[in-house]
């Protein structure tokens, strides 16, 4: 059985970067992994969602609707656009920004009211996190992947470390480094605090690690 988890939201979020993060985190525990990706538009502000399968055995790329444990939501209205892979016992972490396309400032379409209170309405499970507002504090808007991250690490099936050491490795060491390791702890401790999800029960994996991460992309 996997674990199936979605990270969306829009071109320059790190939305990539951050499913591949949990990918190879999952492949230092020794688990299978697999990552998708799923872009609208390649240049900043298109619709990117990347789709990551963890399990001893997986055999599939892409996530089938309804079937996914966690929706890590980096922009508000999409993560209302693809809360319906959900499966019913899953949940959404969900930062609150929203960016609004320029298809919507010129009136063409509208934005959704309220995209946490449409989901909450459809019985899902949202947990909110200030993300960009956190990543603000300590220095940089764009360190709110990190924040995530560290948000969503008590939720996935290895040890919180191995996702955190991913989040490390990018960066190296010096301020940058630093920074992302105070994002990723910000969002791990706000969502203990919260109690988002229950007190991680996985050591050690006794699964083989795989080679690599079959990746295949979609437009």
């Amino acid at each position: 059985m996997s674990t199936d988890v979605l990270v969306v939201g829009i071109g320059g979020q790190g939305v990539m970067t951050a499913a591949e993060a949990i990918a190879r985190a999952a492949l230092e525990a020794g688990y299978e992994a697999t990552k998708t990706e799923v872009t609208g538009m390649s240049q900043r502000g298109g619709v990117v969602c990347s789709q990551v399968r963890i399990g001893e055995r997986v055999e599939a790329s892409e996530i089938r609707p309804g079937s996914a444990r966690l929706l890590i939501a980096f922009e508000a209205a999409e993560g209302l656009r693809w809360s319906h892979y959900l499966a019913p016992e899953g949940c959404v972490l969900l930062d609150p920004w929203r960016a609004v396309p320029p298809i919507v400032s010129s009136g063409v379409h509208q934005y959704p009211a309220d995209p946490a209170g449409e989901m909450r309405a459809a019985n899902r499970r949202v947990h909110e996190i200030d993300a960009r507002g956190i990543a603000e504090r300590i220095g940089d808007a764009r360190l709110a992947n990190s924040v995530m991250l560290g948000a969503a690490a008590s939720s996935l099936p290895f040890p919180e470390q191995n996702l955190r050491n991913q989040v490390l490795r990018r960066f190296g060491s010096g301020e940058i480094a630093a920074q992302n390791a105070a994002a990723f702890d910000a969002g791990r401790a706000l969502a203990l605090a919260a109690r988002f999800f229950p007190p991680q029960a996985v050591a050690a994996t006794e699964g083989k690690p795989a080679s690599a991460i079959a990746s295949s992309a979609s437009s």
